[in-house]
C-alpha cells in the first residue's frame, strides 16, 4: 500500500484505454461545465462590462512593469496562498485541498497514461498520489466540519447541506472512495474491488459533471477576478472602499 499503482488492479475488467478515455471525457466535461457556466450564468458578459467601466474608470494608465509586478502579487498572495481569507485556517485548509487535490490530478494522470499496467511503477508516483490524497481528505474534512460559514457563524449542523456544498461533498466523497478502492484492493477481493471501483466512479463523475452547478469552476475565474482588483485598486477605478487597517491591509490583525 502506498507504493504500488492503485490503477494497475483495476486493468484485470477495464482496459487502459477505457480508463484513458474516462480520464479525457471527464477534462472536456470540467471544459464545457465551465464554458456553460460562464455564458449561461452571464459571467462573462459580467466581466467584460465589469472590465469596459473599470478601464472607463482608471485614473492612470499602468506600465508593462507595474502590470507584471501586479500580476506577480496577484499569483503569490492571491492564488499560492489565498490570501482572500482572512481566517489563517481556512487559507490553510484550502492550501491543503488545493495543492493536494492537483498533485492527485496529476499523478492520477501519469499512473493511467503511463505505467496503467506496470506493477514496477516507479515507487515515487503511488507515494505522491497518496500524499495528495491524505492533504486533500485533511483539508477537506477540517473545512467541512469545523470551517464552513454556516456551521462556524449560522450554527448549523455540518451535516445540512446546500447547493454551495456540492462541491466539496463530491471532491470528499470520490477522494475518500480512492483511498479505500487502494485499501480493499489489498485483500485482492475482485468482487469487494468492483464495487469500490464503482463508487470511486460515481462520485468522481458527479465531481466533474456537476461543475455548472457546484463551484468547482470558481478555481478558474478567482485568478481573474483578484488579478483585475488589485489593477483596479492600482490605477484608480475601484468602486470598492479602500482599507481601513494600518497599511491598506485587507485583513484586521485579529483574524485568526
Amino acid at each position: 500500500m502506498f507504493t504500488t499503482n492503485p490503477f494497475t488492479p483495476l486493468t484485470a475488467f477495464v482496459s487502459p484505454a477505457v480508463m484513458q478515455g474516462y480520464i479525457i471525457l471527464m477534462i472536456i466535461a470540467v471544459a464545457i461545465g465551465t464554458a456553460f457556466d460562464l455564458l449561461h450564468g452571464k459571467k462573462a458578459k459580467f466581466f467584460l462590462q465589469e472590465r469596459k467601466r473599470a478601464k472607463a474608470a482608471a485614473k492612470q494608465q499602468l506600465s508593462t512593469v507595474g502590470m507584471a509586478a501586479i500580476a506577480t502579487r496577484t499569483l503569490v498572495n492571491d492564488i499560492a496562498t489565498f490570501g482572500e481569507f482572512c481566517n489563517r485556517y481556512r487559507r490553510i485548509s484550502h492550501v491543503l485541498m488545493f495543492y493536494g487535490f492537483v498533485l492527485y490530478l496529476i499523478t492520477t494522470i501519469v499512473l493511467v497514461f503511463v505505467y496503467p499496467t506496470d506493477t514496477r511503477t516507479p515507487v515515487i508516483f503511488p507515494i505522491l498520489w497518496n500524499i495528495g490524497v491524505l492533504m486533500t481528505l485533511v483539508g477537506g474534512y477540517w473545512f467541512f466540519f469545523f470551517l464552513r460559514v454556516n456551521v462556524v457563524h449560522d450554527g448549523h449542523s455540518p451535516w445540512r447541506l446546500v447547493r454551495a456544498d456540492l462541491f466539496i461533498v463530491t471532491l470528499l466523497a470520490s477522494v475518500t472512495f480512492a483511498l479505500l478502492l487502494e485499501v480493499v484492493e489489498m485483500a485482492e477481493n475482485t468482487a469487494a474491488t468492483k464495487v469500490f471501483a464503482g463508487i470511486y466512479l460515481f462520485f468522481t463523475t458527479l465531481l466533474f459533471v456537476s461543475v455548472p452547478w457546484s463551484k468547482f469552476a470558481h478555481m478558474f475565474y478567482k485568478p481573474v477576478v483578484a488579478f483585475q482588483r488589485r489593477v483596479e485598486e492600482a490605477d484608480g477605478s475601484s468602486d470598492l472602499p479602500t482599507p481601513t487597517t494600518a497599511g491598506g491591509e485587507r485583513c484586521p490583525h485579529s483574524h485568526t
